[in-house]
This record gives structure tokens, sequence and C-alpha cells, in this order.
């Protein structure tokens, strides 16, 4: 009967020829380094590669201290020491090292800082070539692969953000052989086009061999030749690619890129609520301001109205009379009064007066009065006037 095993027996069965074997077990490696990652708990995850073929790898954070006095990066050519055993639960080998050495500087990383220093001279890189991308596109070209993460993530922030924007997709290799090429030809295919407002260009993270598609010339030129804003994300925050040099603008991923291009719609619309209740509250303001000011330009007119000035200069007229009449009644009485006190002066001092005394007025015939006797004449007659009478007399002697 055929024997069967399981997965597990097979792994370890491996894993035991691994670890019997003395050169995997004392082995030195040269090779560029490649995905290189600190994970939190102090050990790095990274890759060995040559122009063939590429060695996962692992340094734990207990050899660090002795085994590593630099700090590892992309692009280094390295010598690593350390032994070679199968992880049993994946069924993957991968070296595991004690010691990292550097070794210089790997061909790729020389490659890019070459056609990167190219590129600053020819001015690809130069502020003023930069595009301002359109505030309110209606139409954006992405260029990435058709089955990428990316896209799927640009369309899930697209359709969250605006879903009134058009998205049209040129698929295009974006690792590998002939990459670059379909890269630089859906940035022309688009910019030629003419119709769409931003191209959007980019990939989901990776090592430096994965993007070194958007580190081709060939890409750098059909960025700096187009006349559309483009936005590049390759998804790789720590070290830039010349696509990301070149583009208008930098997005760390292809899901920033997209929340850089496509304005938040909803958000827009309660900002211009904000702005609707801000301006009704001006409004309602100011018209309230033109109705104070109105009502009382009104009662300054009202007041200044010919009628209401002559109601007022009637109502000041009367006042007025009346103010006379009450003086001129006061003023009457006291003359009054006065006249009375002289009247009564006058009458105790008239001659008639004292002649209800007893007294008499003697006239002669003329009507003068006779003040003395030494005028009367004998025998010639003159008048004597009492109070309530008069009598013909004559002198006798």
């Amino acid at each position: 009967m055929k024997r069967v095993f399981s997965v597990s027996q097979i792994n370890s069965y491996i894993h035991r020829i691994f670890d019997g074997d003395y050169a995997l077990k004392h082995i030195d490696i040269k090779g560029e380094v490649s995905n290189c990652k600190y994970h939190s708990s102090g050990h790095i995850y990274f890759s060995l590669k040559d122009a063939r073929s590429s060695l996962r790898c692992i340094m734990f954070s207990s050899d660090r201290p002795k085994g590593l006095k630099f700090r590892l990066e992309n692009g280094q050519q390295v010598t690593v020491s350390g032994s070679i055993t199968v992880y049993e639960r994946d069924g993957t080998y991968q070296l595991y090292a004690r010691e990292i050495v550097s070794a210089g500087i790997g061909e790729l990383y020389i490659r890019y800082e070459q056609l990167k220093r190219e590129l600053a001279e020819e001015g690809y890189f130069d502020f003023e070539h930069k595009k301002d991308l359109p505030p309110y596109p209606e139409r954006i070209g992405i260029v990435t692969a058709a089955t990428g993460a990316a896209i799927q993530d640009i369309r899930s922030v697209a359709k969250r953000r605006n879903p009134f924007v058009q998205l049209i997709l040129y698929p295009a290799r974006v690792q590998g052989e002939g990459a670059a090429r379909t890269i630089a030809d859906g940035i022309r295919y688009f910019d030629q086009m003419d119709h769409v407002d931003i191209i959007i260009i980019g990939r989901g993270g990776g090592s430096i061999e994965d993007l070194w598609a958007f580190n081709e010339r060939e890409v750098a030129d059909a960025i700096f030749e187009a006349e559309t804003p483009i936005i590049s994300g390759t998804g790789h925050e720590i070290d830039m690619t010349i696509a990301d040099y070149c583009a208008d603008v930098r997005a760390a991923t292809p899901s920033a890129a997209c929340e850089l291009a496509i304005p938040d719609v909803y958000g827009i619309l309660q900002q211009i609520d904000q702005y609707r209740n801000a301006l009704d509250l001006i409004m309602d303001h100011r018209i309230q301001t033109y109705r104070d000011r109105l009502s009382h330009t009104g009662k300054l007119l009202a007041a200044r109205h010919p009628q209401a000035l002559l109601s007022r200069q009637r109502k000041q007229l009367t006042s007025l009379s009346d103010d006379l009449d009450h003086k001129m009644d006061r003023r009457i009485t006291a003359l009054r009064h006065r006249y009375q006190i002289l009247a009564e002066r006058l009458t105790s001092a008239s001659p008639s007066a004292r002649l209800k005394g007893g007294y008499v007025f003697a006239q002669d015939q003329e009507g003068h009065p006779i003040v003395s006797v030494k005028r009367l004449k004998p025998r010639e007659p003159f008048t004597l006037i009492f109070s309530d009478g008069q009598a013909q007399v004559e002198q006798i002697e």
C-alpha cells in the first residue's frame, strides 16, 4: 500500500535535511538588500538578491547588537553570515543572519542615483514645471494594473469622495519586463487624447525591484512631456521613485493619490450649507440694520415734513398766544390795580373832594378861579361852587 505523508511531515523532513547540512549551518552570502523592513519587535526582515535570484532573510533583535553596526537599507551591497533553515509552518526556507557587513552599494541603487542626478540636471524635477491640480476634475485617467489592489483602492476612495467623477483605466504592467513601456504608453494615451483632467500612475508597495518600472527614464520622459497634471502614488513611503520626483504631485499610496485628485463632494456640500447659513445670518442682520435705518430715516423725514413743521409751529404759536394772553391779563390786572390806587389818590387830592368837607370854590363870570378877595369888585357878581351845587353872589363893599 502506498504511504501518504502530511504536509507537516514533509516540512519537518526537509527541515532536518537543512539542519544536517554543515554548509548551510555556517554560510556567508553576498547580495543586494531589498524589501528591508524593521519590525516593532526589533527583528529585521529583508531579502538578498542578485541578477537572477533572491533569498528571504531575517535578523533577530538579539543578534543585532553584535552582528550589525549600521542601519540596513534597500540597495546596499552586503555580506551576510548565518544559517539557512526551513520555517516549517510556511514550508519556506530563509537565511537567519547572525552578522551583516557592508560590501558596497547595489547595482540598482547606483543606476537609480545616476538617473536621478541626470534628470535633476536636465530640470525634470524643477518646481516651475509642476502643474496645479484642477480643483473639480470630472474625468481621471488611471495607469496601473487592471487586477491589482491599487485600482480597487482608487475605486473605493473615489466612490466615497465623489461617485460622479469618471474613472478611466489604462491597464498597464507595473512590474517586470516591459512594465516601464506600458506605463509611459498609458501616460501618453491619456495626454494625447485630452479627455481627462488628471492622470494617476502607481501601484502598491514593494521592494526596489518591484517598483523599478517607475525608476526608468522612459516613464520620466512621459511624465515630463505631458500637459496633463500627473499624480504619482507608488505605495512606497520611505524612498521616492523617479516617477515621484517627476510628477506634479507625489502621494504615498494610490489611495492617497485619489484623495488628492478628487475633492470630497459631501464635505463641499456641507461647507456650502455652512456658507448658506452664515450668509442667511449676515443677510438677516443686514436687512434688519437697513430696516432700522429706514425706520429712523422715516421718522426724521416725517419730523421734517412741511405739515409736521406747520403743526409744530401752530402748537408753538398757540403756546405763545396763551402765554401772551396770560401775561397781558396779569399786566392789565396790575395796571388796573395801580389805576385804582392812583385814582383814589387823585380823588382824595381833588378840589371837589375837599368841597365835601365844607369848602367852596369861587370863580368869576369868565370861569377863572378867584384866589384872593382883592380881585373882587364892589357889586360885581361871582359864583360859589359847593359840593352839591353853585350859587351867584355879589360883593357888597
